[in-house]
């Protein structure tokens, strides 16, 4: 046996003793005589073994060239380009995403490479690649010198149309989502190094294993603005990227986000009020027990900011919410059920802690508790929050001097009764335990009753009303 065939013997790469022979030779000429055979082989050894990648994974743009197997996932259409002089033909080409265990990547096929594909590629194939990393559009990118069918390599990796939040992984590209729309964002702008000026705006879209966050570029980020939370929405071609330590969906000029008639459900996941400590970041879902005005300030910076604080309340407790930027201009109301999720867990006022909501947090209102928004509306009607609404308990249980003081002298903003009257009253939940508080949008009632209810739940008691209180015999 010669050099050549012990050094292509102890090789752990896909090459033929032909084709390493060849490379041999190739590379004794290029080095003029520099190298024998024997140095040449190992040459070629050490380069084979740095182009072997274990995954997909490990593809960096600064890699000379790679080789490595991976599963077809997706293919797109053969564009075809002019190239650059007045005799040059139309160029070719043509994207391919592929994927093995660790990860997925997009690779690119050219001219004859890109129309042969283009006729005998399918979907679940698996592919020996060959070819040189480059910084593309979505990320990393292959540009393919060599790519052939391999039928005995197996890749466990699901080939599908689209996908839920929980299937995301870093690098999925032309992915299809339908999910429910949670919160949006305004479109910024930015300057980018060519100096043209880029737009980007963000969703949060969940169904029912999760949710994640969408990040829209230039032409799509109109979306955030066109696009109202609540609705069911498709996110079309998107493409899996990384952030802070999170999977990010973004969309692109080639991709969207429509409007669908779907029904799907997202159940948030959330930490009880009472187990939230400083320095948590967490998801909150409760019953809005009070809103403040918004207000304005000046940064340090000469800009100005606006931050709104809410009161948040769950079984369990309340904790005072504040939303900083944009989020303070999301409306809600008392008595609405709301989900904010990733917010800070900070040392708040008076020795007590309160959650930040910033720009990475997202605030989705679950189920509006009331038609209209009485309490607080309006600098003027501030002042009544003791009166009607949820202000009645904002101190506590001790709501009943209060309310029966106020009910017979603000005959215009509650609903009068006989003292004794029977009555029925249907409203939702905003404290829960005995008694109940209950707020229909026009007032709030405390009911005595051993009901076992929940914040945000709608329930109806029926009794004897005494001023602000009732006396339920049913809770229905």
């Amino acid at each position: 046996m010669g050099v050549i065939d012990e050094v292509h013997g102890d090789l752990d790469a896909d090459i033929s003793l032909d084709e390493f022979r060849d490379a041999v030779e190739e590379k004794v000429e290029q080095m003029g005589g520099l190298a024998d055979e024997e140095t040449a082989a190992m040459l070629i050894a050490h380069e084979l073994g740095e182009s072997e990648v274990n995954g997909v994974a490990d593809i960096e743009p600064g890699i000379e060239e790679v080789k490595f197997v991976a599963k077809v996932t997706s293919i797109g259409d053969v564009r075809t380009f002019e190239r650059d002089g007045d005799d040059a033909e139309d160029g070719h080409v043509l994207n391919v995403d592929v994927a093995d265990e660790t990860g997925s990547i997009r690779i690119s096929l050219w001219d004859e490479h890109a129309q042969a594909a283009e006729e005998q590629l399918e979907p679940g194939q698996v592919l020996r690649i060959k070819g040189r990393p480059t910084d593309g559009y979505s990320g990393t990118e292959v540009n393919v010198d060599q790519a052939e069918p391999d039928d005995d390599t197996e890749i466990d990796v699901q080939v599908q149309d689209s996908y839920t939040v929980s299937d995301l992984s870093l690098g999925l590209s032309d992915v299809n989502l339908q999910g429910k729309l949670l919160d949006t964002g305004t479109v910024r702008t930015f300057d980018r190094d060519d100096g043209s000026e880029g737009r980007v705006a963000n969703l949060t879209v969940g169904d029912e294993t999760g949710r994640v966050r969408i990040t829209l570029w230039d032409e799509r980020a109109d979306a955030a603005e066109e696009l109202s939370a609540g609705i069911a929405v498709e996110v079309v071609d998107g493409y899996v990227r990384e952030r802070d330590g999170n999977l990010e969906l973004h969309v692109g000029n080639r991709g969207a986000v429509e409007e669908i008639d779907a029904d799907i459900e997202y159940v948030p996941e959330s930490t009880p009020i009472e187990d939230l400590e400083i320095g948590d970041t967490a998801d909150i879902v409760g019953v809005i027990r009070s809103t403040d005005p918004k207000r304005t300030f000046d940064r340090d910076d000469g800009s100005e900011g606006q931050v709104k604080n809410v009161r948040v309340q769950d079984e369990t407790g309340d904790i005072r919410v504040a939303l900083w930027g944009e989020k303070a201009d999301r409306e809600l109301a008392p008595g609405d059920k709301a989900a904010f999720a990733d917010v800070s867990i900070k040392d708040g006022w008076a020795d007590d802690i309160e959650a930040s909501a910033g720009w990475q947090s997202t605030i989705s209102v679950l189920d509006s508790g009331s038609p209209t928004d009485t309490a607080g509306a309006d600098d003027e009607n501030d002042s009544t929050d003791s009166e009607t609404g949820l202000g009645a308990f904002e101190s506590g249980n001790d709501t009943d001097d209060t309310t029966d003081a106020t009910t017979t002298e603000n005959t215009d903003t509650a609903t009068t009764t006989n003292d004794g009257e029977f009555v029925e009253f249907t409203g939702t939940v905003v404290q829960a335990g005995n008694p109940v508080v209950l707020d229909d949008g026009d007032e709030t009632i405390s009911v005595e009753t051993d009901a076992d209810v929940h914040l945000g739940q709608e329930v109806t008691a029926r009794g004897e009303r005494h001023g602000g209180k009732l006396d339920a015999e049913d809770v229905f």
